[in-house]
């Protein structure tokens, strides 16, 4: 890279604040709903970007540095929502699927478990439940990716949404407890992964206000350079082809809340449409545009641009199960903060004063969450209709893979030593034992999959029946099989996908800060390259 490019670039990015001025207070200027959008839908822009989530809004706030973005987001905005920003609202804003323009979108897999999408600015920052931590180092070189640049764009990201919580006593027994059961050392407060039990980050601060992945936008994006799109939903992709030995993708069509279509462009040259919306969104949007499986596209009368048969395909989730321990005593609203990190690749976490399956507050419940890290089992998506706003065809075959289910026997183990431990003895009730709690646990109705019996009469039938899912799913547009090492789709031109569907494994124990890294980590990289082209232009024609 030369010298100049280098130092323009290391000058935005310090000055990234005096760049956004106008953007801050509240005043979000560059973000309007697409129905009242006027001449930003006529303009020509070097990126556009797919998706306001969590890897779109720190993608988009770095590419705003020196390039035109639009950013198209088909949810609404967190701003002012308090049942987004307010951790007592957690469960009401994760089960707000009524309105079709809620944050939340239901979704349920063919194997019966029942989910969330997001739809709104910020994403799935917006519904999670605001645990952050880290990849672990062997992860991020397992990803390809630079060390020094990941260090950088993690702290980036830290200094904007990342905060140190306030345990309370159900969250510091259960992490005392897990030292019990031999998930040791406790290694304190880090964002780090380390094997051992841990007290991680959060999104929430001390007094329970949720920072999101919007809020990156706020602080960071240079206002003059970025327009936000609202309830814009993106339909397909735009590719030229005539002419061209490979497609390239030229703009998109998109629809606003009454229906109405709109196109927008990308100016020539270097230009990228990065597609960012999600392990749902992304594979189902690139079959949409007429890139995936031929016979597939074909079944569904989608005119085939490249038969891409990787696209949709190796899907993966994190098998979530749970046990709910009635407690004793009252205990205060918690959610994740402490993790246990196993050396068998399970991760424990627990929250506390949520019910397992509805809005209401319960005092006197705690629940301790058991997940199987790096899920050998795989699974699809499909499509279902020919419309973006639908739900797209999903099965991931949970513990088709034995290694899984026996992760997950091991796991379950280790929460029941938690239970029974002596730092969690003063919030089990003295007249109720281990079978009482877990049979309890297993008449919770937290999915759709048919029970072959209404006792647990084995770990691993607890397991089977009791499966959920804690957003984690990922893969179906994977480094390697999708796109490239440089996150470009494979076999065509204008097109980059960066988010967790790229993804190989979900990576740290919970995956968001990573992707809010790796948008801020491509953003950095492709800028860099882009300055690097411009300086050599300048260097071959010198004004």
């Amino acid at each position: 890279m030369g010298i100049k490019a280098s130092t323009v670039l290391i000058f935005l990015l310090l000055f990234h604040d005096f760049l956004c001025i106008s953007a801050k207070g509240g005043k979000h200027s560059f973000v309007k709903e697409a129905k009242k959008s006027g001449k930003w839908t006529k303009l020509k822009y070097d990126y556009i970007i797919v998706g306001g989530g969590t890897a779109g809004c720190s993608l988009a706030a770095t590419l705003s540095q020196n390039m035109s973005v639009l950013l198209l987001e088909r949810g609404g905005s967190p701003f002012g929502n308090e049942n987004i920003t307010q951790i007592q609202n957690f469960h009401t804003n994760l089960l707000d699927y009524e309105s079709p323009h809620s944050p939340t979108q239901e979704v349920i897999f063919e194997d019966g478990v029942i989910s969330a999408r997001a739809r709104v600015l910020g994403g799935a920052t917006c519904l999670n439940a605001g645990f952050y931590t880290r990849a672990s180092p062997s992860e991020v070189r397992a990803m390809g990716l630079e060390a020094p640049l990941v260090e950088q764009s993690y702290r980036w990201v830290e200094s904007m949404v990342a905060h140190r919580p306030l345990p309370n006593e159900w969250q510091v027994s259960v992490a005392k407890g897990l030292t019990e059961a031999g998930v040791s050392p406790y290694n304190g407060f880090t964002y780090d992964h380390i094997p051992g039990t841990k007290l991680g980050g959060t999104l929430f601060n001390s007094t329970g206000h949720r920072s999101t992945a919007a809020d990156i936008l706020v602080q960071s994006a240079n206002p003059r350079k970025l327009k936000v799109l609202l309830y814009a939903t993106v339909q397909r992709l735009l590719f030229a082809t005539e002419g061209k030995t490979r497609p390239k993708a030229n703009g998109v069509v998109f629809s606003n809340r009454d229906g109405s279509k709109h196109r927008v462009l990308l100016k020539e040259g270097n230009s990228e449409v990065i597609i960012s919306a999600g392990a749902l969104g992304s594979p189902q949007l690139l079959m949409l545009s007429g890139i995936g499986p031929a016979e597939e596209l074909k079944s569904m009368g989608i005119r085939v641009i490249m038969d891409h048969p990787a696209v949709g395909k190796g899907m993966a989730d994190n098998p979530l199960n749970s046990v709910f321990v009635p407690t004793a005593i009252p205990i205060s609203m918690s959610l994740i903060q402490v993790v246990g990190i196993t050396k068998y690749g399970t991760y424990i976490e627990a929250s506390s004063g949520f019910g397992p399956t509805d809005t209401k507050l319960v005092k006197n419940e705690g629940i301790i969450l058991e997940k199987v890290n790096g899920p050998r089992s795989r699974g699809y998506l499909r499509l279902n209709s020919t419309n973006a706003e639908d739900n797209p065809v999903v099965r991931f075959n949970y513990f088709e893979h034995p290694v899984d289910l026996q992760r997950c026997v091991e796991g379950i183990k280790t929460v029941q030593k938690v239970i029974m431990s002596q730092s969690m003895k003063k919030f089990i009730y003295p007249n109720m034992n281990l079978t009482q709690i877990m049979r309890s646990s297993f008449q919770q109705r937290v999915n759709l999959i048919p029970r072959k019996t209404e006792d647990c009469e084995s770990i691993e039938q607890y397991c089977k029946d009791t499966v959920t899912s804690i957003w984690h799913y990922h893969g179906g547009c994977q480094v390697g099989s999708v796109i490239d090492g440089d996150y470009r789709l494979i076999g065509a031109d204008g097109v980059r996908i960066i988010d967790g569907s790229t993804f190989n494994f979900s990576p740290g124990t919970n995956p968001q800060a990573t992707v809010m890294m790796l948008g801020r980590y491509m953003g950095v990289k492709i800028l860099t390259e882009r300055l690097d082209s411009l300086a050599k232009v300048n260097l071959q024609h010198p004004t």
